[in-house]
């Protein structure tokens, strides 16, 4: 009797602990509020958005992570979750039920002695803790919808992307809602979310510049760390501890280390090579803190100095970017071939600068876009050819990759506009060819 005894106590220390631990870094309440009520004000009926279930990966490694849009409005990152937004012109349909909902499924102590603490509908001042009035368990959400379905025509939910890859999310809720309310139509909300999605607020630059520098952080622990003898995957795990010591709970995105041959595979992740002197390596690595993403790339040689050819296509991708980083202001595009774009100035530079050993333009080894938004997605929501607007967050990134030559470069850094031009968010982590070797030499001496 005795050690069952202890044996609840200490189980009941533990569910103590877990509930006094601080949750997830997040924006303040009001934050997620103002963004309900802007969407709110946008629409002509009730909008739908469910929460993850936890169930989206069977891995052992998985850590839950949940839907950014659903996370945009609410700050809760537990699964199981939904939310009914209705919209301000609700009441000239005489409406007069509440305007946001969100439904949580109903606390299991058993799973929780395996998962951790979860927030219960009937849990003592839920409210307070969401910043929604009204909390209501998820199997209230049929009738709900069902009483609305009676005054509006058209529901607002996300919808499947045609080419949508991965687990089947928006398509599997979509299913669920078509068959609770047949006689509506279902619409979709994403745009009008990412357009919001698009202009960080202040608390998420806070959040963002914190996954920066976390992953400046681990960046100049790689320009240490980089050299002949080492494995890809080795100098990545460097990176991630970093990551992790500054409190970053997952990676933006898989790690990217690529040597010789392999930095000119863009999305190269398999990071099992042997990193030999005169290679070059490309580094496009960036946490996740919070959930927000950083997204970052470095190239470096190998052993410490470039070579000359290595620094000729480093500098012109340098001053490509350069050229694309000084023209930032509102009004810009990322993207496109127009008088405005960005994409265009860092083009015609690389396009006129340097060649391969055919005597050909390197433009044709510049392979993809110039950059994308950021935010809690490493390619958040957002269009290349909307004109810039202060408060947006994306990458600017050009790259050459010769494969015949065995060198990629690429050059990534992560920029905020503002009302007059722009801020490097990014600027604390060298670029130019002088710095990285400078930074480089001096970790080879201290280890000599």
């Amino acid at each position: 009797m005795r050690r069952w005894n202890k044996s609840v106590a200490v189980i009941a220390a533990l569910i103590l602990l877990a509930v006094a631990a601080p949750a997830r870094e997040r924006e303040p309440n009001a934050a997620y509020a103002g963004r309900r009520a802007r969407l709110r004000a946008q629409v002509d009926g009730p909008v739908v958005l469910f929460g993850y279930t936890g169930r989206e990966d069977a891995s052992p490694s998985y850590i839950f992570g949940q839907e950014e849009n659903f996370y945009y409005l609410t700050g809760h990152n537990q699964p199981g979750a939904a939310l009914v937004l209705v919209p301000d012109a609700a009441g000239e349909k005489k409406y007069d039920g509440p305007k946001e909902i969100l439904f949580l499924p109903p606390r299991n102590q058993g799973r929780e002695r395996w998962d951790g603490v979860r927030m219960g509908f009937d849990d003592p001042g839920i409210s307070e803790t969401t910043g929604l009035a009204v909390v209501l368990p998820f199997s209230a959400l049929r009738g709900e919808l069902e009483k609305l379905a009676t005054m509006f025509t058209t529901f607002h939910t996300l919808v499947p992307a045609p080419t949508a890859a991965g687990y089947p999310h928006a398509a599997n809720w979509n299913a669920w809602l078509k068959q609770t309310l047949p006689q509506n139509t279902i619409a979709g909300i994403g745009p009008a979310i990412g357009a919001m999605r698009q202009i960080k607020s202040a608390g998420e630059l806070a959040l963002l510049q914190k996954t920066i520098d976390a992953s400046i952080d681990a960046h100049l622990e790689a320009m240490r760390t980089t050299k002949p003898g080492v494995y890809e995957y080795q100098v990545g795990a460097r990176m991630e501890a970093v990551h992790k010591a500054n409190g970053c709970e997952v990676e933006g995105y898989a790690p990217i280390v690529g040597a010789g041959f392999n930095s000119t595979v863009l999305h190269y992740n398999e990071l099992r090579k042997k990193i030999e002197d005169g290679d070059i390596v490309v580094l496009d690595v960036g946490a996740s803190c919070a959930g927000y993403v950083a997204d970052i790339t470095r190239t470096l040689p190998a052993g410490g100095t470039f070579t000359a050819r290595q620094r000729e296509i480093y500098n012109i991708v340098l001053a490509a970017q350069n050229a694309a980083i000084a023209a930032v202001k509102p009004g810009m595009t990322i993207g496109g071939n127009g008088p405005n774009s960005l994409n265009r100035i860092a083009r015609e530079y690389i396009g006129g600068h340097g060649m391969d050993r055919q005597k050909n333009s390197l433009l044709r080894y510049f392979i993809h876009g110039l950059g994308h938004h950021v935010g809690l997605r490493v390619h958040d929501a957002g269009d290349p050819q909307r004109p810039l607007e202060p408060g947006m967050v994306f990458t600017i990134e050009p790259g050459i990759y010769i494969p015949e030559e065995k060198l990629g470069v690429r050059i990534e850094d992560m920029v905020l506009v503002t009302e007059t031009g722009y801020k490097l968010l990014t600027a604390r982590l060298p670029r130019t060819v002088e710095e990285i070797e400078m930074i480089m030499a001096q970790a080879r001496n201290k280890n000599d």
